[in-house]
């Protein structure tokens, strides 16, 4: 990049990573937080200048006034081991690997070391075979110790949460069943004999019939990517007239999918079944987002963060293993330090977290470190050390 700029280019980045914004000429700090709490020039200049501002979360991280801290103490673990036997799938060379469980655990190397075919191909694929009856294969190995200590595996990648407009955050992490259950219960709704189906946008009755309920319509464009545009018989309230009457303390079904998660926190605050699971999504910094925006406009990172709001929320065994692979991507030093505390929570439960990650905050922060290498492709596939 910098041979770029010295052959006259401009290069314009977006970028988190800090020796990267140390190497710039000229940086923007947009801010100063997320969604609706952003959207501001915060500062400009040379990094020295990012620096002195006292309204950046940015500046802060680069001059050292904000950073994520050692831990004091290390996990111990609950005494039990998971041990990968013999992998041998790419260019693993008969790893024998073992993860100590109720610890969080992370796996590094440079890149085309041998991590994902490590966990994302051998160690996933195994569990997710034991206790879902998956079909997919995993790479060679010899054998796995250590499987009945443990209950279920759960992957938490960046992928989005829903694929159409329709999907949404309360409806992936179960927020909105018990919303459409308390507005059945209201006088009006009972004197009109509505049921749940009512209030719900994918099935008929209840929603606008024009846009099927996502208050967004498709418009196909031939030679161009395809837009939505808002429903112009709802005006993208995704509900009918009949639906919109019913109403709790004021507000109709799609006035709270319009609600902010940390405005909707102070109005459900008398109702736990529907307030613990707005604290979870809060709790991993995301008050900002409202309940029913589209997953289509979700980032990668927010996704990330919903699934794990939707863990947090459900009743634990203890006994989970969750898998991450790079999760800091595109990832801000300030949504890094809460998604660290997020995972830790994870981890305090009782479970195991292994991640696949090269991010120096993060590799600080775990209990444990499997290093594969050394080094990319062929000269990889080695368990170089592993430890604290």
């Amino acid at each position: 990049m910098v041979k770029l700029r010295d052959i006259g280019n401009s290069v314009l980045v977006v970028e988190h990573d800090k020796d990267m914004i140390e190497h710039a000429d000229f940086v923007f700090d947009i801010g100063p937080g997320a969604g609706v709490h952003g959207g501001e020039l915060i500062a400009e200049g040379t990094v020295k200048d990012i620096k002195k501002v006292k309204t950046s979360i940015t500046g802060e991280y680069l001059s050292g006034k904000r950073s994520i801290s050692i831990p004091e103490i290390r996990r111990k673990g609950n005494g039990k081991k998971l041990i990968l036997k013999g992998a041998s799938g790419n260019n693993l060379k008969n790893v024998t690997a073992e993860f100590p469980l109720g610890k969080f655990i992370c796996v590094t190397g440079v890149s085309g070391s041998g991590k994902s075919s490590l966990v994302n191909q051998t160690l996933s694929p195994l569990l997710s075979r034991e206790f879902y009856n998956s079909h997919k294969k995993p790479l060679k190995f010899e054998k796995a110790e250590g499987l009945l200590y443990l209950d279920k595996v759960i992957n938490i990648d960046q992928s989005p949460i829903g694929k159409t407009p329709r999907s949404n955050p309360a409806t992936y992490t179960g927020l909105f069943t018990h919303i459409r259950e308390l507005f059945t219960q209201l006088p009006e709704a009972k004197i009109r004999g509505y049921k749940p189906g009512r209030f719900s946008f994918n099935v008929s009755g209840g929603r606008c019939e024009n846009c099927k309920g996502g208050g967004m319509k498709l418009i196909e464009m031939n030679f161009l990517p395809d837009v939505f545009v808002e429903c112009e018989v709802c005006n993208g309230k995704r509900f009918n007239r009949e639906t919109l009457e019913v109403r709790y303390k004021g507000k109709s079904i799609s006035d709270i999918l319009d609600m902010s998660v940390s405005k909707s926190l102070e109005f459900f605050s008398s109702i736990p079944k529907i307030s613990n699971k707005l604290k979870a999504i809060e709790s991993v910094g995301l008050g900002y987002i409202t309940l029913g925006q589209s997953s289509t406009t979700l980032s990668g990172g927010e996704s990330q963060r919903i699934k794990l709001a939707t863990e947090l929320s459900k009743k634990d065994t203890g006994k989970t293993i969750y898998i991450l692979d790079e999760p800091t991507t595109g990832l801000h030093f300030e949504d890094i330090r809460i998604l660290l505390n997020v995972l830790n929570q994870l981890v305090d439960k009782g479970n195991t977290i292994i991640i696949i990650e090269h991010n120096l905050d993060v590799i600080k922060q775990v209990d444990y470190i499997i290093d594969i290498g050394p080094e990319g492709g062929k000269n990889g596939g080695n368990l170089i050390d592993s430890g604290s």
